[in-house]
């Protein structure tokens, strides 16, 4: 099922060669998504005479790089509490001050390439609409706090600044960041694409790899010979032979609306196109386009036994008419709205919940990704990372806490498919038992937190 992204954008999209001959180059790149374009990019800046080229089973921005909420956020998939007791206080503080940093060096590139993907910086609004949410939404500020990260970077709105902001139904209390800009997704990925190519990087479309190993990508009809081999694949990396365990692909899914009327907008608020989500569990993610439709997405999709990724999950009917009865209940004034779009695709999930970025000199093979859903402005990050990395000139950014982080393997099934249903399920319990009795679902969280170890 097509994303509105794709559709809205078919007359800029551009058909590619397809690889079927042996070649030879400096590096090859696995994935024509986010990761794999923002490292061409960089890798190109850092050596300009490197023989670069692209690698895409399907078109450029197919997997989640095209699908997405178009959230261009800042923050990421682990805690400043998970990264200090893994990594240290300072590697924590260093990381997420990247992350936020990150944004600005996108909107650069962008005005630098002059790429144009409806990017607006309006922030993040985390809402609450129960008093276990309400508390969540503190928690998360009074930790911003602790790492010495003050109002400009997270603050409480008072439900006057919330109300000036946006309407929410049933909200009792909110939190404002600006770290996030929103973005029409495939037009990020399609300018990257053609920013990548007037560098000289050549992209090859339809060209389904089957394994990757030290210098070599083996495709069905082609070989490719490399001296560095970066595989970008996120959702889609257990379809490459030997990395079935590497990520679990974790389906997300999203509807749009047809655009708001004046009058409607207005009723609404949201002039400012901030991104919202809410402090439940099982997360929800929104923004309002360019054109003025909201679209909403969510997760809590059932995982496919031996992490299976087919076109027929793209569309869910349950779980998409889910999203769209949270979509009424966040905003009743959608009621009055047509769907116009619905689809869903898979993210790439590492079993710590903790991205990475890896490069081994001696065998050349690299990676980046395990964003867990945050990779929009993620993989910027990972790739200057990566391409530092690769360049061994001791860059700042080499020292971050995801460089060379290692996540072990998913559980062989019939273990991955029960531990991660289990785990989709115990979330969605939380959440029906906090709106039921207001207060912590502990023993399902206890369960939750020796699962996540």
């Amino acid at each position: 099922m097509i994303s509105f992204w794709h559709e809205s954008t078919e007359d800029i999209s551009v058909s590619r060669d397809e690889l079927s001959t042996n070649i030879d180059v400096d590096i090859a790149i696995v994935g024509a998504g986010y990761s794999g374009l923002w490292s061409a990019y960089y890798l190109k800046l850092l050596r300009p005479n490197a023989r670069i080229v692209i690698i895409e089973a399907n078109q450029v921005g197919f997997g989640a790089s095209g699908r997405n909420g178009g959230w261009c956020s800042g923050f990421l998939p682990v805690t400043l509490n998970e990264l200090s007791h893994e990594h240290g206080r300072q590697a924590a503080i260093n990381m997420y001050r990247e992350s936020f940093q990150t944004i600005d060096e996108i909107q650069q590139v962008l005005d630098l390439e002059k790429i144009d993907c409806d990017f607006h910086r309006g922030g993040t609004i985390n809402g609450a609409t129960n008093q276990v949410q309400v508390q969540r939404v503190i928690n998360e500020v009074e930790e911003m706090r602790t790492f010495g990260f003050g109002e400009d970077d997270l603050r409480l709105l008072s439900a006057n600044e919330s109300r000036e902001k946006i309407t929410i139904d049933g909200l009792l209390a909110s939190s404002y960041t600006p770290h996030c800009a929103v973005i029409h997704p495939a037009k990020l990925a399609y300018g990257l694409a053609a920013a990548v190519e007037r560098l000289g990087v050549k992209i090859y479309e339809n060209s389904k790899v089957s394994e990757i190993s030290a210098r070599t990508v083996t495709l069905q009809n082609a070989t490719v010979n490399a001296e560095i081999i970066i595989r970008a694949t996120e959702g889609f990396t257990s379809q490459i032979k030997k990395h079935r365990r590497t990520l679990a692909p974790l389906y997300s899914y999203m509807v749009i609306t047809e655009p708001l009327t004046t009058s409607q907008r207005k009723e609404i608020g949201w002039q400012n196109r901030e991104t919202y989500h809410d402090s439940r569990n099982m997360i929800i993610y929104v923004q309002i386009t360019k054109d003025g439709r909201i679209a909403f997405g969510g997760r809590g999709a059932p995982y496919h036994f031996a992490s299976r990724v087919k076109p027929k999950y793209d569309s869910h009917s349950v779980i998409h008419q889910r999203i769209i009865n949270s979509m009424h209940q966040v905003f009743p004034i959608t009621k009055q709205l047509e769907v116009t779009h619905c689809w869903g695709g898979p993210l790439g999930v590492p079993r710590n919940w903790h991205p990475s970025v890896n490069y081994d000199a001696v065998t050349g093979l690299a990676s980046l990704g395990g964003y867990v859903g945050d990779g929009v402005a993620s993989a910027n990050l990972a790739a200057r990372t990566l391409a530092h990395l690769i360049n061994n000139d001791h860059h700042p950014l080499t020292s971050l806490a995801w460089a060379n982080h290692p996540s072990r393997k998913w559980e062989v099934e019939p273990l991955r498919y029960l531990g991660v249903n289990g785990l989709l399920k115990l979330s969605a319990g939380m959440d029906k038992h906090e709106s039921l009795n207001g207060s912590p679902d502990r023993l399902r969280s206890k369960v939750l937190d020796l699962f996540l170890k």
